[in-house]
Parts: structure tokens; C-alpha cells; sequence
């Protein structure tokens, strides 16, 4: 289920959706890296972290699409590859399970609740970026899985996938700068969204 080792043109044909997360979220690392640390263009890249950045106090103010755009916003490396990499191997096989549209609907879903979550509970000048939240919604569905609809999951798939939640949940609290928030609620926003998700879901 988590292991990867197709071709390229199998992978961008199976998991569409997938890559497309993947390379937006590059691109835009990518982009910042070379107009922002490499100070190609500074303004610009401080102009574009501002307005795609998650604050609290913008969407209070009217910038609703930053409950969207802080999904796809990383700034440093580590940042980007814990994400890219656990989007790589956690997200394609519920594409497969749930279809592209669902799958979509599944990994925004949980980014967007999460930031809905930051914006009530946190303080107004609050600001937060990344996937996590979303990785963490995955992890939430695949909970549900394991719990409602085990024979989806191989007892092996399992124990990864529990292994993971733990050190995941842990692991959020090691660092202060973490989202904690919306680590947890983008998890409990994935348990509560799968039964909904699954429902006639082209599962096979």
C-alpha cells in the first residue's frame, strides 16, 4: 500500500491528483527559494509569503482564500520534504480507494478545516503555513479504516499506519514553532469526514 516503485508515466496516470499536490507544492518552494533565500527577488517573495500565508488577522479582514493557500506554502527545506515525502507515500493509495475527486475533496477538506479551527480558536494574530495538517488528515482516514473498515487495510499497513499517528502526534510537540492545533484538527477532521467520503466510494 505505501510502497513506492512505479515509473513515472504509471505514477502521473494512477495518482493524477496526487502529483498535482506534489508539484504545486515544490513549485512554490522552489519559487520562494530562488526569489526569496537567493534574493533574486526579495519583494517579491515577501509580497507572495503575505498574501498565501494563513494569518488569522487577513482572514478577519476579507482574505478568505488563505484558508486554502497556506496548504501548499513551505518555506524551508526540511519543511517541504517531510511533507512532500509523506504526501508521496500516504496519499496514493486512498486516491486509489476513494477516486480523484474525493481524494481532492479529502485533502483539502482536512487543510481547509484545520485553518477554520487556527482561525476560531487561535488568537487574531495568529499566521501558520504547510500540508501537515492535511498529511494529518490522511492519517485521520486512515484511522477510520482501520477501525470501521479493516479489511482495506493489511494487518502490516496497520501497524505503519498506527506507528505513524504516534510518532506524528508526538512529534508535534517536540517543536514549538509546530501547528499543534491544526495538526489534531486536521486528523479529527479526516476521522469525521472519511464515513462521508466512503460512501459508494469506488474502494477496490
Amino acid at each position: 500500500m505505501f510502497i513506492r516503485n512505479e515509473p513515472f508515466k504509471v505514477f502521473l496516470k494512477h495518482y493524477p491528483v496526487t502529483f498535482l499536490i506534489l508539484a504545486v507544492d515544490i513549485a512554490i518552494y522552489l519559487m520562494l527559494l530562488i526569489t526569496g533565500t537567493w534574493r533574486i527577488a526579495p519583494f517579491f517573495a515577501y509580497q507572495f509569503f503575505q498574501y498565501t500565508v494563513g494569518s488569522n488577522a487577513a482572514i478577519l479582514q476579507g482574505a478568505w482564500w488563505e484558508l486554502i493557500t497556506p496548504v501548499f506554502l513551505h518555506v524551508t527545506f526540511p519543511h517541504i520534504l517531510f511533507n512532500a515525502f509523506s504526501i508521496l507515500i500516504f496519499a496514493p493509495a486512498l486516491e486509489t480507494m476513494l477516486g480523484k475527486w474525493r481524494f481532492l475533496t479529502a485533502f483539502l477538506g482536512t487543510g481547509i478545516a484545520s485553518n477554520v479551527a487556527d482561525l476560531l480558536l487561535q488568537s487574531s494574530g495568529y499566521s501558520h503555513y504547510g500540508a501537515s495538517a492535511a498529511v494529518f488528515g490522511l492519517l485521520g482516514i486512515y484511522l477510520y479504516l482501520i477501525v470501521f473498515r479493516g479489511h482495506l487495510v493489511s494487518r502490516p499497513d496497520r501497524i505503519i499506519i498506527i506507528v505513524m499517528i504516534l510518532v506524528g502526534m508526538i512529534s508535534s510537540f517536540a517543536d514549538p514553532n509546530v501547528d499543534v492545533l491544526g495538526h489534531f484538527s486536521g486528523f479529527l477532521s479526516g476521522f469525521v469526514l472519511a464515513p462521508i467520503l466512503f460512501i459508494n466510494a469506488p474502494t477496490r
